[in-house]
């Protein structure tokens, strides 16, 4: 298979496997700049709107997929590649594929074909599968800006029905649908150029450093003083402005393409605010604490992530108003509003969403701001609805949700049952956040299931409660599995239906890296055995079994893999390093590197991936299907005997080349 097509009846036999485990979703996660890119498009820097990354999300399909988990696809810096800082409405500019711009009939030829071809061949040397996150940001902002200078000049010799006016047209309904976040955004990037800083505590005016944000009494000159700013930066707003449509406008491309193909498309609801957004919302935020992760298994010191907490005074309306006088349901607030006209905006763009650490929208964790030892405030925080009398944290009583009562002092108040109990009015509280996310995806014709709650090793009591009303479920790492307790909340077996199962995820080792570390550091007789008793039910026949999972290099991967399979869990999801048998490490959670957010796919990705399956050494799906489908022991295998076979043939083609 090293560039054909896959066997004609492969993604039949695939998706006949996934509905007898029903499995509903198996979805490939990978983030924008991970993209692979073709010959004459790569800036250093993949794109899902690029020639490359359209064929290799048509690849996934091939193979089985059927859905894309895409990271954040905010606004980044240049000097922070981190897609969890990035903006919560503008989109990443870095994405827009430079090559489609050359087109005349579709994008009226806004860049030169040399023109492109130049900044490839300026690109950095070498070092793939890495991007190149520093040049991509130069080169696509000196590309961008000859575009927009092309489209203002043909814009005013345009005729009636050319490609021009027809962008024109479209370029000025986005603009009037998207002004409140544009202009924002727009000024936010003009004021650090006049300024002379690159983030906004750091000018010099407090008119400007307030700007969205004015006291009562200062409205109408902090208005007067925006329409200023507008008007002086009419031209790099509407430069903004252009750039923006651009990548919406590939992105709606995207969605056209993804939807014919069948393939879902997950957005991202990150947690944190960029440097943009906590400018332009301070407004909503409470002063004086910042959110971050307590300590935990994942992270035991904790995190201080430097973000900031939306007010709870401001969720609803003042004075108790309610939506109707006969119905106990306040009106919503700022915050609410604001909650809303972000997702909305998300649910508009994306099939589904994933919900980045969504204790910080039940229970934050919260640490005081201003303190020089973050991490050691972080670690002496407290979650802000159940801190109702911490003598070091007095300010978060008024904020209390639980009863001293309800509060078990006998463990650390991060400890996930450090709230015994709730009643049903208390859960309403805690889940008003989440509440407007689950309003919105009705809203847009989503169900429940298509949002994702990304809780790890931390699941609080409240968001327990809060999820449960749901029927959301939580993710599974099994990578993470401890071997030693039955209980473990990574192992496969105690996954349920609405569940999100994977062997990894973007702040993980890959599987491949890890079982090497297995081999060499002893704990791979331990994950055979385990995947023995998994995958093969009847006693005899299970340590050969196990003998074969140690003596067959790649093969102990391929049954875990099989073990996701085999667990109740209806969601499977697939980091494209764990897909492609890639050890590089995507990101190291709590460290800053010029690496972290850069591993890409290989440009010559169906090679590769063709060569390690010779060995084991990538993800063979038919393989892991067929393992997961005979461990339903003699009955299911009987049953399934002539797809187990098909599976099996298909593995065995791909893994001859």
């Amino acid at each position: 298979m090293p560039r054909a097509t896959l066997p004609e009846d492969y993604r039949r036999h695939v998706t006949a496997a996934l509905a007898a485990l029903n499995v509903r979703n198996l979805v490939l996660s990978i983030h924008d700049p991970s993209f692979p890119s073709v010959p004459g498009e790569d800036l250093g820097r993949g794109s899902p709107y690029s020639e490359g990354g359209m064929r290799f999300l048509e690849f996934t399909r091939e193979l089985g997929f059927n859905g894309i988990q895409l990271g954040p696809q905010g606004q980044t810096s240049e000097d922070n590649a981190s897609p969890y800082d990035g903006t919560l409405f503008s989109r990443n500019v870095l994405n827009v594929a430079l090559a489609s711009l050359t087109h005349e009939e579709s994008w009226g030829g806004l860049l030169r074909p040399e023109r492109v071809r130049t900044l490839v061949a300026s690109r950095p040397g070498g070092g793939e599968p890495r991007a190149k996150h520093r040049y991509a940001c130069r080169a696509q902002s000196e590309a961008l800006e000859e575009a927009w200078s092309t489209f203002q000049h043909k814009r005013a010799q345009a005729t009636p029905g050319s490609a021009i006016t027809w962008l024109a047209e479209h370029f000025d309904t986005f603009r009037r649908e998207h002004h409140e976040w544009l202009e924002r955004d727009a000024l936010y990037d003009a004021l650090c150029t006049e300024h002379g800083r690159p983030y906004w505590k750091e000018w010099p005016s407090e008119w400007d450093r307030r700007l969205w944000s004015p006291r009562a009494g200062e409205v109408a000159p902090f208005a007067q003083r925006r329409q200023v700013l507008l008007a002086k930066y009419a031209g790099q707003v509407e430069a903004y402005a252009f750039r923006q449509f651009l990548v919406h406008s590939q992105h709606a491309a995207l969605r056209e393409r993804t939807v014919a193909w069948g393939l879902k498309l997950y957005g991202d609801l990150q947690i944190g605010f960029s440097p943009q957004d906590a400018w332009a919302y301070q407004g909503l935020f409470l002063g004086s604490y910042l959110m971050g992760a307590p300590p935990s298994r994942t992270n035991p010191e904790g995190q201080p992530w430097n973000y900031p907490v939306l007010d709870p005074g401001q969720y609803h309306a003042p004075n108790g108003a309610l939506i109707d006088p006969d119905i106990p349901i306040p009106q919503p607030g700022p915050v609410l509003w604001f909650m809303a006209s972000r997702v909305n905006k998300m649910l508009s763009e994306y099939d589904g969403l994933r919900i980045d650490h969504p204790h910080g929208l039940v229970c934050p964790w919260v640490y005081r701001a201003g303190e020089l030892d973050a991490l050691r405030a972080v670690q002496n925080g407290a979650r802000l609805f159940s801190s109702p009398d911490l003598p070091e944290h007095p300010e978060l009583a008024r904020w209390a949700i639980v009863a001293a009562g309800q509060l078990d002092r006998s463990v650390p108040r991060y400890a996930d049952g450090a709230v015994r109990e709730l009643n049903a009015v208390q859960v309403r509280r805690y889940s008003a956040l989440f509440d407007a996310i689950i309003a919105a995806a009705h809203a847009h014709g989503r169900k429940v299931s298509d949002l994702l709650c990304e809780v790890l090793s931390t699941l609080p009591h409240p968001l327990q409660r809060v999820i449960d009303q749901y029927g959301l479920g939580r993710f599974r790492v099994t990578q993470k599995a401890d071997l030693t307790n039955p209980r473990d909340v990574y192992r496969s077996e105690n996954a349920v239906p609405a569940d999100w199962i994977m062997l990894g995820n973007h702040d993980t080792k890959p599987i491949w890296a890890l079982a090497d570390h297995w081999r060499q550091a002893g704990g791979a007789r331990a994950q055979a055995d385990y995947l023995a008793w998994r995958l093969h039910p009847e006693e005899e026949g299970r340590e050969d079994f196990a003998r074969r999972l140690l003596g067959e290099p790649g093969l102990l991967v391929q049954a875990k893999f099989a073990d996701l399979f085999v667990s109740r869990a209806e969601n499977v999801m697939v980091f494209f390093a764990d897909l492609l048998g890639m050890k590089e490490t995507y990101n190291a959670p709590g460290t800053v590197s010029e690496e972290n957010w850069s591993l890409r796919v290989p440009n010559d990705y169906r090679r590769e991936y063709a060569e390690k399956l010779q060995a084991h050494g990538a993800l063979n799906l038919p393989l892991a299907l067929a393992l997961a489908l005979r461990a339903g022991g003699e009955e299911a295998r009987a049953r399934h005997q002539g797809l187990i076979a098909a599976l099996e043939r298909l593995a065995t083609a791909l893994q001859r080349g």
